[in-house]
């Protein structure tokens, strides 16, 4: 059904669009669909290139690709659209003109979601290797604008944290705390119910990254391992729009001005993802609020999936840094 995909490739036609038909789920009406699986630590998703916006993708077509034993597979679907070819984009465009691509996220439920941090790297990495942006773009340090639901993101090339080259680091723009100077105060302003912690609801901090998060810190590796979130996390009072909701632990510094910590989330409409770029700037953001002023500004996030890099940046800005891989190439029979 698919094959290895080629990073070398430099340009690659657009996939032409299954003709339309019923809205039933199923592959038989999207038959011919070329798409491609990639991942950021480990945070999958089923990506296709529809330049024109040709392509109508009910939620039961999203659910049936993202199924894992019944579909392609995944934790959501991108879809690269040109931000000129849905109404979304008009908004992205507004903000920045460059930002001629758009990032369409469904939650593998069918759901449509603001932002994933995650997600859009492995998105700029698809463009890449499609030659539908070039590499130039990307050069001495120049950042590639994307549309989002959650407004324009800027991606530029990055180091990891051992120097080398290969990540991808995308300015998020501004975070929120819903709950205001009060909830910082406090340092939470829900209760979270996690299966497999006593029973005992604990505080939780609501953060805003264009999606809704709720982070709860934890007393140890030994919770972090006990939690079960084969049930979704209950939040209390209930999010209008749900939440991610991320479970930490701060750990020691590896070093002098860089915080660590681990992680462990459940997305909504999806269950517990091995990442989420989004949920790792709250958690960092969140437990740097928690740890006061001479916290740092730079967090090494440790998720199931792999590590990642947030850095809080002047003006209510978060960055995220990390890898994006591209895994293979397929054609739905």
């Amino acid at each position: 059904m698919s094959t290895p995909a080629d990073p070398q490739a430099t340009s690659r036609s657009a996939p032409q669009p299954p003709a339309r038909g019923p809205e039933a789920p199923g592959a038989g009406r999207l038959a011919g669909l070329r798409f491609t699986t990639g991942h950021g630590t480990e945070n999958d998703f089923v990506l296709v290139t529809d330049p024109d916006g040709a392509l109508a993708l009910s939620d039961a077509d999203v659910r049936r690709l993202c199924d894992r034993r019944a579909g392609v597979g995944g934790d959501g679907l991108i879809r690269a659209v040109r931000s000129d070819a849905l109404p979304e984009g008009a908004a992205a465009l507004a903000e920045d003109p460059a930002a001629t691509w758009f990032m369409d996220y469904r939650n593998a439920d069918g759901t449509a979601a603001q932002m994933c941090g995650n997600g859009v790297r492995v998105l700029v990495a698809h463009l890449l290797r499609e030659g539908l942006v070039d590499a130039a773009e990307l050069a001495d340090g120049r950042e590639l604008a994307v549309g989002t639901r959650s407004g324009v993101k800027r991606v530029s090339a990055a180091l990891d944290d051992e120097g080398r080259p290969g990540w991808f680091a995308v300015d998020m723009g501004p975070w929120t705390v819903p709950g205001g100077d009060a909830a910082v105060a406090d340092g939470f302003d829900t209760t979270v119910g996690v299966r497999g912690l006593d029973g005992v609801p604990r505080p939780g901090l609501s953060m805003d990254l264009g999606n809704p998060h709720v982070v709860v810190a934890l007393t140890g590796r030994a919770e972090l391992e006990a939690a079960d979130l084969v049930e979704a996390p209950v939040v209390e009072p209930v999010p209008e729009q749900g939440a991610n909701v991320e479970i930490v632990v701060p750990l020691d510094a590896p070093e002098p001005g860089v915080g660590a910590l681990l992680m462990r989330v459940s997305e909504r409409g999806v269950g517990e993802t091995r990442s989420c770029g989004t949920g790792a700037c709250a958690a960092a953001l969140a437990v740097r609020l928690w740890a006061g002023a001479d916290s740092p500004d730079v967090w090494q996030v440790a998720v199931p999936g792999g590590r990642l890099r947030v850095r809080a940046l002047p003006g209510g800005r978060v960055e995220l840094a990390g890898p994006a891989e591209l895994v293979a190439d397929g054609v739905l029979a």
